[in-house]
């Protein structure tokens, strides 16, 4: 099947075409999974050593604190059963692959059930590392690709992929999904994005985007072509509207989910009350504090680049996702601190600035990565054990 909606980009004049992602992935790849790698580990020896001075863990940092609680309890005793009245208490606001997952490769591997998360963690934010290049190369050849990993990988959150969160299993599934769509493999795409929509709520911005691109696709097909492609863009929300179905239904009510929602004081009012803590923040606030000075400065960045994103003429699924994605977030009234880590999943908007370096000289390349992964490990260390709250 010809993806006649995202043709693969041409080639640099001088040079020869990019060769398909499907021959020697893996070896062209392996720069940009060893710097990956270097990048996380040079996080994780600043948290081990910050730990360490504070007196603490590391492996308890990692595995059992914040939203790990909530998936290890999930896997351990289940989802609840009535909505409740407690605050931040109720959690069926947690998506469940991460935790069956987590269950599932506990029962037939030995170590506990934080250890087994944090394997979890561990492998699928390789595969998302990988997904993330392919995606770069497929679009501006290995180097871009080798960039925006690099990038990914010193984003201000990513201390995350590491821990017993979601945001990497998110990224893997949705760069793989993303990348089906571009080489217009729909099945692939709907059965990533359905699994998608089961591991976070921002899911519907992976499932619109597949779905917007199968039917243009099936629009400009006929025959097979079109009926596989119709199918997709109808699979492909079914997982975070499967969720959503059985909360309500759990509980009773047909807006259930989001009432647990509103039980987290968190519910959309359309980017009100992101403008009003942006406001607060860097306007009035004489002395405010430095993670929340840093999450304000990611969102604005990430806005930024969207902008610079579809001047650049990205590919319309990867804009769909990254825009559906901005808009879940930013147009959110509820918790402000955790933003920048809700925004780790979207690699595409980190597109234009891996480009940049990719045509940068060396040692401009370098300084630009270096310093965001230092800066990257610093704010990880910072997030957990200086902030007081979730990273």
């Amino acid at each position: 099947m010809s993806p006649v909606l995202i043709p693969r980009p041409s080639a640099p004049t001088g040079r020869a075409p990019v060769p398909g992602p499907r021959h020697g992935l893996l070896r062209r790849a392996a720069p940009a999974l060893l710097g990956y790698l270097a990048v996380r580990l040079i996080g994780l020896l600043v948290l081990a050593r910050w730990t360490h001075l504070k007196g603490h863990g590391v492996w308890p940092t990692i595995a059992t604190s914040w939203d790990s609680g909530w998936y290890l309890g999930i896997a351990d005793h289940g989802y609840d059963h009535e909505l409740g009245t407690r605050t931040n208490h109720n959690n069926l606001a947690f998506f469940p692959l991460y935790p069956v997952l987590i269950k599932a490769f506990a029962a037939v591997t030995p170590g506990s059930r934080a250890s087994v998360a944090l394997v979890i963690a561990g492998v699928c934010s390789l595969v998302a590392a990988l997904g993330v290049f392919a995606v770069g190369d497929r679009l501006h050849g290995p180097r871009t690709g080798a960039v925006l990993t690099v990038l990914w990988g010193a984003a201000p959150a990513a201390v995350v992929q590491w821990m017993g969160y979601t945001e990497s299993l998110f990224t893997a599934l949705a760069a793989w999904s993303l990348y089906a769509v571009l080489d217009a493999r729909w099945a692939w795409a709907a059965g990533l994005s359905v699994a998608a929509g089961l591991t976070r709520p921002t899911g519907i911005a992976l499932a619109a985007a597949v779905s917007v691109a199968a039917l243009l696709a099936a629009r400009r097909g006929s025959g097979r072509a079109r009926a596989v492609a119709l199918a997709a863009a109808s699979a492909a929300p079914l997982g975070w509207l499967g969720f959503v179905g059985w909360v309500g239904l759990r509980l009773g009510r047909w807006d259930g989910y989001f009432a647990v929602q509103r039980t987290w004081e968190n519910q959309w009012d359309g980017g009100l009350g992101t403008l009003e803590v942006l406001r607060e923040l860097l306007v009035y606030s004489r002395r405010p504090q430095l993670f929340l000075v840093a999450v304000s400065v990611v969102l604005i960045l990430f806005t930024a680049l969207y902008v610079l994103s579809v001047a650049d003429r990205q590919p319309l699924p990867l804009l769909v996702f990254s825009g559906v994605l901005l808009l879940v977030v930013l147009g959110s009234g509820g918790v402000y601190f955790p933003r920048a880590r809700f925004l780790l999943p979207g690699f595409p908007l980190l597109l234009p600035v891996a480009l940049a370096v990719a045509r940068a000289r060396v040692p401009v390349a370098a300084l630009v990565l270096g310093g965001a992964a230092l800066s990257s490990a610093w704010l990880g260390g910072y997030m957990l054990l200086v902030w007081h709250g979730p990273p």
